[in-house]
């Protein structure tokens, strides 16, 4: 039986070409090497799942590379380039800085640092989680890095930067990755799902990517989990089941009872929400979320603020041309109160139908 490999694994990106979603880092890097202008010590921050670790790897691989193409790729071939491709090699160095991250860890890396490389220019040292150091640990650490060796690169990863004492962050080049955008990351993952022989429609994938809160590593995992849902066909009911995500046509009925001021089919649609398991808090804030974007489909100029996509998005603009300007913005200010006010009420249900009662009289003051 063939081992199973998960996706964020298996389609973890291998050169700085295949990086989603971080164009301007990966630029900057490749003309670093490109200019022989590399720096003694990165640090690269952000959310998790975004590729930090990934673009680590890369830039080390692609650093000792004796072969660099001419879009500075590595070559995949030589012999540097094999030994970091079989996990055999002596100049790339990963270190984890939650179980590493003592005195005595830092002073067996400064030894270990004077030892010059056996393959190419450069010993690279990663550290991972390098907010985890101890504050000894780091001011241990911080000599070695503002002059370590000619041969030695630093490359320090980190998902909370606001840690890392500033003599460190003096010492390095910072990086700041963004989160992945929806876009960005339903594309990739159509990619994934074509490589697997899966089919998977539009919308789902859209729900998967807002999921993912713009990691791609949790939008692989959750695809991966649908998977095993679903199987070899994936459709937005799926996926909406699986992750248990209100659907949309729950929030385009509801606006639509708003707008013929029909109280009772409000309230009922509601309970009919609560009765599927979804609490009021997702159904509140899931509904200004909507508001919002009927709102950007207003103005030809804000519509592309929408990360929807397919039919989904005509039925935004078929509902924004209904909705007058006033009425979103008066139900978007009673959705954010009631979204405020949510955790300190006693009798939570009772707000949530109160502020559905506001919205649907919106329309009825104004006739």
């Amino acid at each position: 039986m063939e081992n199973f490999i998960v996706s964020a694994r298996k389609y973890r990106p291998d050169t700085f070409q295949t990086v989603v979603g971080q164009a301007s880092i990966t630029s900057t890097l490749k003309n670093a090497i490109k200019n022989n202008q590399l720096a003694h010590a990165y640090l690269f921050c952000g959310p998790r799942g975004v590729g930090k670790t990934t673009c680590a790897r890369i830039f080390a691989k692609t650093i000792n590379c004796q072969n660099l193409s001419a879009e500075i790729e590595s070559c995949n071939q030589c012999e540097s380039c094999m030994a970091f491709n079989g996990s055999r090699s002596y100049n790339i160095h990963e270190l984890d800085a939650a179980s590493n991250n003592s005195v005595d860890d830092i002073r067996n890396l400064t030894d270990q640092v004077r030892i010059p490389p056996q393959i190419g220019n450069y010993s690279i040292y990663i550290i991972d989680e390098v907010h985890m150091l101890s504050p000894s640990a780091f001011n241990a650490f911080l000599k070695t890095l503002e002059e370590p060796p000619r041969h030695a690169i630093f490359i320090l990863a980190t998902t909370e930067k606001h840690k890392i004492i500033p003599t460190i962050l003096s010492r390095c080049q910072i990086f700041d990755f963004n989160r992945i955008k929806i876009g960005d990351i339903s594309g990739h993952l159509s990619h994934v799902a074509n490589s697997e022989n899966v089919s998977i429609e539009s919308e789902a994938l859209n729900v998967i990517a807002h999921k993912a809160d713009g990691a791609m590593r949790d939008a692989l995992s959750i695809f991966d989990q649908i998977v095993s849902f679903s199987g070899r066909s994936i459709s937005y009911k799926d996926v909406i089941s699986n992750l248990n995500v209100l659907d949309y046509d729950y929030y385009f009925r509801m606006v639509e009872l708003f707008l013929k001021n029909d109280i009772s089919s409000s309230l009922l649609l509601f309970n009919d929400i609560l009765d599927h398991g979804f609490d009021g808090h997702h159904f509140i804030t899931g509904l200004s979320s909507h508001f919002r974007d009927v709102m950007v489909c207003k103005d030809q100029v804000t519509v592309q603020l929408l990360e929807v996509g397919g039919e989904i998005k005509e039925k935004y603009k078929i509902q924004a041309a209904v909705c007058e300007s006033d009425f979103l913005i008066g139900a978007l200010q009673i959705a954010n109160e009631c979204d405020l006010q949510y955790k300190a009420s006693q009798n939570k249900r009772l707000l949530v139908e109160l502020a559905i009662i506001k919205m649907a009289q919106l329309t009825l003051k104004k006739k």
